[in-house]
Formats: C-alpha cells, sequence, structure tokens
C-alpha cells in the first residue's frame, strides 16, 4: 500500500512507504517515459515523486512541513540497474549558502543519503515490465 501524506496534484505523489510499480510507472509515462522527477525530505525520510518540475514537488513537501534545507531533486530511471537509475540533477540543488553551487548534488553524504530514500521508497534500478 501507498503512504500518501497529503492531497497532492494528480500527477505527483507523496511516498512515505514503498511506491507501487504500477503507480511509479504511471508517473514515469506521464511526462518524460524514461524518468522520473522527484523530491527527498533528508530528515523525514519522504518523497514526493513526479511532475513536470521539481519545484512543484519541493512546494508540495514545503506545505507539508518539510525544511527547505532538508530538500533535494533527482531523477530517477527504471530499468537502468543499481547504479545508473538516479541522477543527482536538479535546479532546486543550487544551494550556494548550503555549498552546493551546481544543480548536481555534490557532497558525497547528501548523495548517499538520497540513495538510501531512493532505494527505499521508489527503487533500485529495475524495470517496470
Amino acid at each position: 500500500m501507498l503512504g500518501i501524506m497529503n492531497e497532492a496534484p494528480p500527477d505527483i505523489v507523496v511516498v512515505t512507504s514503498r511506491i507501487d510499480p504500477r503507480e511509479l510507472a504511471r508517473l514515469t509515462s506521464a511526462f518524460f517515459e524514461d524518468m522520473v522527477k522527484y523530491v527527498v525530505d533528508l530528515d523525514r525520510g519522504v518523497a514526493a515523486v513526479g511532475g513536470e518540475l521539481h519545484a512543484d514537488a519541493e512546494e508540495l513537501l514545503l506545505s507539508d512541513g518539510s525544511l527547505q534545507a532538508d530538500l533535494w531533486g533527482a531523477n530517477y530511471y527504471p530499468g537502468r540497474g543499481v547504479d545508473d537509475c538516479i541522477e543527482y540533477t536538479s535546479l532546486i540543488n543550487i544551494r550556494p549558502a548550503q555549498g552546493n553551487r551546481s544543480m548536481l548534488v555534490q557532497d558525497p553524504g547528501i548523495r548517499k543519503r538520497i540513495r538510501q530514500i531512493t532505494f527505499s521508497l521508489i527503487g533500485e534500478g529495475e524495470s517496470l515490465q
């Protein structure tokens, strides 16, 4: 069962437990066909999955009580395997005040935590077929 926390746009789902593969397939195909954008809250261990812009998922988590400093955006590619399924890139990641001056998450510790949450809630790069 999906752990859904809040009323969300139909193309963004906030998950607190492993997303159903059918729901992930729906969200993946909604905008980009081979990937889905998502934002994780490193402190709360939740993710907002889907949507056209990371900023929309970010706003959903902020309205649900997340803190800006804990939110990081990434892209998930089903079917690419454990090593290539996460792209740690998003406009919301540009945070000079937190030492991140590019769209790419630069801190290895933050990347590790994003990976842990991704594998727990979204997947480990397995195919959706």
